[in-house]
């Protein structure tokens, strides 16, 4: 049993460590675009709906539905248009708080005189000890706590992204992925949501705040990623120890 758990580990650790095997004395290489989803997208697009009866149009008229026309919506509207998305994330959160408290209590009780028992009981208690004085007891405590949070988040940036699918009731699932490669350090960004055809702008851009359920990423890796990350077994042991 000790052999199988100690393979297990071996293998979960030269799985982990491949992630990293492929910029070992090279640049990270990167994800070929034709495996990503917008390329799919751009390759199959929506099947066309049949329309009904519309206007000829003349061979010479500037307001023909053509994709080059000078008077055509160059909004992104169905499967494969792509579209740029702004990002200009400049977010801050200041929280603080403080909390006090105090108490305190005193409690004593004595029998001075009773039928003269207190007195007989002196006799025969230790010397030192009074049954006039039973019990005296004082007891207090104090409690002060504060927090403090000050955060700020600020992040520009473009990319394009592509529409991917059109739901049922018009609204666009849009995806958009870009890779930037500086040395040996690969900056990611991706980002996908869901937008309403009349929130692109007639640029054909639309910002990060008119998307539903944005997601937005962005990171990387490379050297200097490796460098600033904790070794697996020091995150293994921030998990499992207690202290």
């Amino acid at each position: 049993m000790k052999h199988r758990i100690l393979i297990l580990a071996g293998l979960a650790l030269i799985c982990a460590a491949c992630n990293r095997a492929d910029h070992i004395g090279r640049p990270p290489g990167m994800s070929p675009p034709q495996s990503t989803p917008e390329f799919i997208a751009m390759t199959e697009p929506e099947l066309d709906l049949p329309k009904g009866p519309q206007r000829p149009a003349s061979a010479a008229s500037l307001w023909s539905g053509e994709r080059n026309s000078l008077v055509r919506d160059r909004r992104a509207a169905s499967r494969g248009d792509i579209m740029t998305v702004v990002i200009e994330i400049d977010d801050r959160a200041e929280i603080s708080n403080s909390s006090k408290r105090s108490r305190s209590a005193a409690d004593e009780v004595t029998i001075p005189s009773f039928a003269g028992l207190p007195q007989r009981l002196d006799r025969k208690l230790p010397e030192g000890a009074s049954a006039a004085s039973l019990v005296e007891a004082d007891a207090s405590s104090s409690y002060k706590g504060s927090g403090k949070i000050s955060r700020r988040d600020k992040l520009t940036l473009r990319v394009a992204a592509t529409v991917i699918d059109r739901l049922p009731n018009g609204t666009l699932h849009i995806q958009g992925s870009q890779e930037v490669r500086v040395n040996f350090e690969m900056r990611e960004l991706t980002v996908s949501g869901f937008v309403r055809p009349e929130d692109i702008m007639r640029s054909n851009e639309i910002s990060y705040d008119r998307i539903a359920g944005a997601r937005i990423s962005y990171g990387g890796r490379g050297q200097i990623s490796d460098v600033q990350q904790p070794r697996y077994g020091q995150q293994i042991a921030d998990v499992l120890l207690p202290y």
